[in-house]
């Protein structure tokens, strides 16, 4: 499920809210905009073009599953026969981070990843903080919990994001 989209600085709720101009309960956000339409509307409210290394940066995410490293992300644009600059791929994960389209989500101490988010199901996680092994669990109790917050707080829920950091037992090995 999709995350309200991030907010930058200089970017105000109404600008954030003209991206999902669709009220939350019609049919048409339910099955969620295509992302490359989101995109092209978070850009162009910031008078942002929608250019074709940007439209490759993004298809090249969606066609990923899980967790990547920005530097994964140029080497498989540059597998793929694209040319694209390193600048590109960090200022367009920038653009999609502002966009609530993708996640950052830091692992370990050494290195960001970064996981698409909208349209997506919840991917709760948990990290070993000594190994970097990362596990993926689904919680109902976690979306009930969600749910009543949002409710007392008056706020509909659209998505999630949970991590746990923990350390792994010692007799489990990569």
């Amino acid at each position: 499920m999709p995350s309200e989209p991030a907010r930058s600085s200089d970017q105000t709720p109404s600008a954030a809210a003209d991206l999902f101009a669709e009220p939350l309960d019609t049919p048409q956000m339910q099955s969620f905009a295509p992302l490359c339409s989101v995109f092209r509307r978070f850009l162009r409210s910031r008078d942002l073009k929608y250019t074709q290394e940007r439209a490759d940066v993004l298809d090249a995410i969606i066609a990923r599953d899980g967790a990547f490293e920005a530097e994964e992300l140029l080497l498989d644009l540059r597998q793929r026969g694209h040319d694209v600059s390193k600048a590109t791929v960090y200022r367009t994960i920038r653009l999609l981070l502002d966009a609530g389209i993708i996640t950052q989500s830091l692992f370990d101490a050494k290195q960001s990843h970064y996981e698409l988010l909208y349209g997506r199901e919840p991917r709760d996680c948990m990290v070993c903080m000594k190994t970097g092994r990362r596990i993926e669990f689904t919680s109902k109790e976690l979306v009930e919990l969600r749910d009543r917050i949002c409710r007392e707080l008056g706020w509909q829920p659209i998505g999630h994001r949970f991590q746990i950091f923990a350390i792994a037992p010692a007799d489990e090995r990569v």
